[in-house]
């Protein structure tokens, strides 16, 4: 059995994450309607449309954050459907947000320890006093996030407060955090938004890493075509609260309610992006 499959519990290529028939309503607002994904162990995937399609509503749900009014979401069999955040982040679910969602006053390498809290088990007296097996705990846990640090090429900062940062280094602190966890799923959130070309290309390149090194699925949202296209081995387009196409990038892309729903032309996404 492959590493990968040793973590996860699931063998690559297996389905791994089964959305099946979710909806989620906010008053008369139809945020997502019916849809179903199975997304596959190791893969990555896209889901992208337009503003309000749909897509972070259905991240909220895997995550936890909502719970979807009909339909249920399984993570490797277990029925996660109305499970609490905490116990979906215990489970293996890891995510950013569209919003930086960091500690602004304390250290990058604090804010990365934070990850790996689903992993602790020392008590709160054994935590205070610092004795035993609550100090090895402690050491061991910050090795990992100092691993994390490295991988992310932000050791050299781990010191500074995240709140004098630049926005693109409070972006990958936000993912270092995230995959601190060690998470079998990674939701990412627009985690390239604001970036400029060259820090796209990183980030997509740590993302390409985490996947082929550890193993993790990742599930991203994202709305620069080039990248989306370049990194995917799957892409799930939504449109009002739909999932409209499903497949391979070169497939979607020359999908023609795709192009519509994005263009309204004979164009593909990838010559738009251009």
């Amino acid at each position: 059995m492959s590493a990968a499959a040793d973590r996860t519990g699931a063998s690559p290529g297996e389905v791994q994450l089964a959305v099946a028939g979710v909806s989620k309503h906010f008053g008369g607002v139809r945020a997502v309607e019916d849809v179903s994904i199975a997304v596959r162990q190791g893969e990555i995937l896209s889901v992208i449309g337009p503003n309000g399609a749909g897509k972070t509503t259905l991240l909220n749900m895997i995550s936890g954050f909502f719970h979807p009014g009909t339909g249920s979401i399984t993570l490797e069999g277990r029925n996660i459907t109305h499970a609490p955040p905490s116990r979906v982040a215990a489970l293996g679910i890891a995510r950013t947000f569209q919003n930086i969602a960091l500690f602004s006053g304390m250290t990058v390498l604090d804010n990365v320890m934070l990850g790996r809290h689903v992993h602790m088990k020392a008590g709160v007296l054994a935590s205070f006093v610092y004795w035993g097996w609550a100090r090895r705990e402690e050491i061991a846990h910050r090795a990992r996030a100092e691993e994390v640090l490295e991988f992310l090429q932000l050791q050299d900062i781990r010191k500074q407060p995240t709140g004098a940062l630049a926005y693109g280094l409070r972006k990958r602190v936000e993912l270092a955090r995230a995959l601190a966890l060690e998470p079998k799923i990674l939701l990412l959130d627009e985690p390239m938004a604001g970036m400029n070309q060259e820090e796209k290309q990183d980030v997509a390149r740590y993302i390409l890493d985490a996947n082929r090194l550890w193993g993790t699925t990742i599930i991203l949202i994202e709305h620069d075509m080039a990248v989306v296209m370049d990194i995917s081995d799957r892409v799930a387009v939504f449109e009002r609260g739909r999932k409209i196409a499903d497949g391979s990038p070169d497939g979607v892309q020359r999908d023609p309610a795709v192009i519509h729903a994005y263009l309204g032309t004979a164009r593909t996404l990838r010559e738009a992006a251009e």
